[in-house]
């Protein structure tokens, strides 16, 4: 304030001293007024609250923030009513904080306003106290922050958004500022250390990395800060012992000249290592079965040539689809004579005679053309040496063929048969003098057939007349003689009548014999079940007294042959038995089969009977050859020799196991030749079959 005074020192008067206090009334009113406008009219809000809470002074510009009057607001309201609700307790609790310590830190929360409608506010409180220290009021300051809020969700949604994009990236992000606090993390990244992305942020570099890693780490972060891209890789173990291979790239944030921090990038390359290694491990053992095998190749090929060059009666040489030689062995020298360097690029017909060829030998041309279309040719005829020489040869021209068909050349194996040459021609000499034996042999058997169809008919009509005539003889003297007492003469004409019978009996056997040499077989499908039933009903027929066990097996087969001769067997072999268990009380004989292992089937017929000694048998299949004196057994020894006639006819063999006193069984073979296809085979004998 200016305070003047007279120049002659005296104080003012009261007229002046009214004008100057006027003066400065105006002035400090101007400057009132002007401080009450820049506080009605300031860019924030400000309002004073009494003890109890209540809203004493506002400012113009909360006002119409809130959209209340002045009238409605002061002494009306508390701070409460432009709370919102969700809000009031926080404010509760720093209003209780400005009443002890006189201020407290700035808060944000929403105003509401007149309408309903909020808007964010930060609110700076200060307090004033009596000099006794007791709460007067406060004074606060609103501002309008709506903007600022706005912006910061819209940076957070773009943040959100950011981390939800990286979170689904397998890559492990992260980004450090200059002094190693990380201020970003994806979900990957956050995992392999066992923490949520936001509990990485704030986070300095060496609260994260295990200490053993850091000396690794800290030169290329140290790189990185200055300016320099690190990538490389690196094995980490994870939390629960897993050995895990990352590609890692450290790469610096470069801002208005200077790095402000690094991006860390890591690749989960584990799944690559592992087959990496897994192929290194593959390409090193395909190395080893390589080196094995090109080892294997190697003693195999020279195996081949020792082999090739070693044999002595054979040679083999290679020549191209133009017939020209392309490699000559060292056996083919051997055999032709020629050298390497004379065959090499020539044709092959330097190796033929062709003036002398063989008779399956063609044109040298034709057998190349055969070969490559066949695959394979084989010629005879004479080759020809260095010396000049020949020898006769057995060639095979094989044509060689790679994987997709196409004809590399083809390999010629040449074998001297000269020898056999020789031997062949000596054997056609042979044979031609042979046939001509054979002829001779033929006309003589067919003399000696002709002889023995007379001795046939000699025996069956001249011999047969005589018998006629004894046997006839005999009977008028046993008719003359009558019930006379000599009993000599009557034994004597029996004993004769006897022997004329069997004698009739045993020409009989021996016509029958030599007819089945010469006589042609009826083969047809024989079912063997009814042809037994009828043999054995004929001998139970003709021994009504005998008890036999008769034991057939029920599904004997249908075989191929001449009825009538088989019905033959069967009935000398069956007749033998039913003879030769006379003595038994009870007689059993079995008759079964089985296929026989070799092709055929095997018959046998086994029985309890006296049996024989088979090692003194060795006549046992010969005409008129018995076991037994006929004083004991009847028969003429035909039975055998005519039932192996008829086996053997039919492609088959018979013979006999027995021992005195202990029974016999003849068996006997039949083969599958001829067999009818439609014919129904019992169940049995197609189970030996399969």
């Amino acid at each position: 304030m200016d305070h003047s005074i007279c120049a002659d020192g005296m104080p003012p008067s009261s007229p002046d001293i009214e004008q100057l206090l006027a003066e400065r009334t105006r002035e400090l009113q101007a400057q009132l007024d002007h401080a009450r406008s820049l506080y009605e009219q300031a860019g924030c809000g400000f309002l004073s609250l009494d003890q109890d809470m209540r809203i004493r002074h506002i400012n113009q510009t909360l006002l119409e923030w809130l959209g209340y009057s002045r009238d409605a607001v002061v002494g009306g309201m508390d701070i409460y009513d432009l709370i919102d609700p969700d809000w009031r307790e926080l404010a509760t609790r720093r209003i209780l904080q400005l009443r002890g310590s006189g201020r407290h830190p700035s808060m944000e929360l929403e105003i509401r306003r007149q309408d309903g409608s909020r808007f964010h506010a930060l609110l700076s409180s200060s307090s004033a106290k009596s000099s006794g220290g007791q709460f007067l009021y406060s004074n606060i300051t609103v501002v309008d922050i709506s903007e600022r809020k706005a912006a910061e969700q819209r940076i957070a949604a773009h943040d959100g958004f950011l981390q939800t994009i990286t979170d689904r990236i397998p890559a492990r992000l992260a980004y450090y500022d200059k002094d190693l606090i990380c201020r970003f993390a994806n979900s990957a990244h956050a995992t392999r250390y066992g923490k949520l992305a936001s509990d990485m942020v704030g986070s300095h570099l060496s609260q994260v990395v295990r200490p053993d890693l850091l000396p690794e780490i800290l030169p290329r972060v140290a790189a990185a800060l200055s300016g320099q891209v690190q990538s490389f890789e690196a094995e980490r173990v994870a939390a629960d012992g897993t050995r895990n291979f990352y590609e890692i790239h450290y790469i610096p944030d470069v801002r208005n000249g200077g790095v402000e921090g690094i991006f860390i990038e890591l690749h989960d390359i584990s799944e690559r290592r592992r087959t990496e290694e897994f192929v290194l491990e593959a390409n090193r053992d395909l190395e080893q079965r390589v080196r094995e095998r090109s080892a294997e190749l190697f003693d195999s090929e020279q195996r081949y040539r020792l082999m090739v060059d070693a044999i002595q009666d054979y040679c083999i040489y290679f020549v191209d689809p133009d017939g020209l030689i392309t490699e000559w062995t060292e056996s083919a020298q051997r055999l032709h004579g020629y050298r390497r360097a004379d065959t090499v690029g020539q044709s092959y017909h330097l190796l033929l005679c062709s003036d002398a060829g063989g008779e399956d030998e063609v044109d040298p041309d034709q057998v190349l053309r055969l070969a490559k279309a066949h695959g394979q040719w084989e010629t005879r005829g004479w080759r020809r040496r260095d010396d000049g020489s020949r020898f006769w040869a057995h060639t095979v021209l094989t044509a060689l063929r790679n994987e997709g068909g196409e004809l590399q050349g083809l390999s010629s194996i040449t074998r001297d048969m000269t020898a056999a040459k020789s031997l062949e021609d000596v054997m056609n000499d042979l044979n031609r003098e042979l046939e001509k034996r054979v002829a001779e042999r033929t006309q003589q058997l067919v003399a000696a057939n002709k002889d023995l169809d007379v001795f046939s008919h000699m025996v069956s009509h001249d011999l047969r007349a005589p018998l006629r005539h004894i046997a006839g003889f005999v009977s008028l003297l046993q008719e003359q003689l009558g019930d006379s007492t000599d009993a000599l003469t009557l034994q004597y004409l029996t004993s004769t009548a006897k022997a004329s019978k069997r004698m009739g009996v045993m020409i009989e056997g021996l016509l029958e014999y030599a007819r089945l040499g010469r006589v042609a077989i009826d083969m047809q499908p024989v079912p063997l079940s009814p042809l037994l039933e009828g043999v054995v009903a004929h001998l139970q027929q003709e021994n009504p007294e005998r008890q036999i066990d008769w034991v057939i097996e029920e599904d004997l087969p249908v075989v191929q042959g001449d009825a009538m001769l088989l019905a033959q067997v069967w009935a000398h072999l069956l007749g033998n038995s039913t003879k030769y268990t006379r003595t038994r009380p009870q007689a059993r004989v079995q008759v079964g089969w089985r296929v026989d292992p070799v092709g055929g089937r095997t018959f046998f017929v086994q029985d309890n009977g006296v049996g024989f000694d088979l090692e003194k048998a060795h006549n046992l299949f010969v005409m008129f050859q018995r076991q037994h004196h006929s004083m004991d057994f009847e028969g003429t020894g035909t039975g055998l020799a005519l039932s192996q006639r008829i086996i053997e006819r039919h492609g088959g063999r018979i013979w006999a196991e027995t021992s005195p006193g202990n029974g016999c069984t003849f068996y006997f073979t039949l083969p599958f030749e001829e067999l009818e296809p439609e014919l129904d085979f019992p169940r049995s004998a197609m189970a030996e079959l399969s």
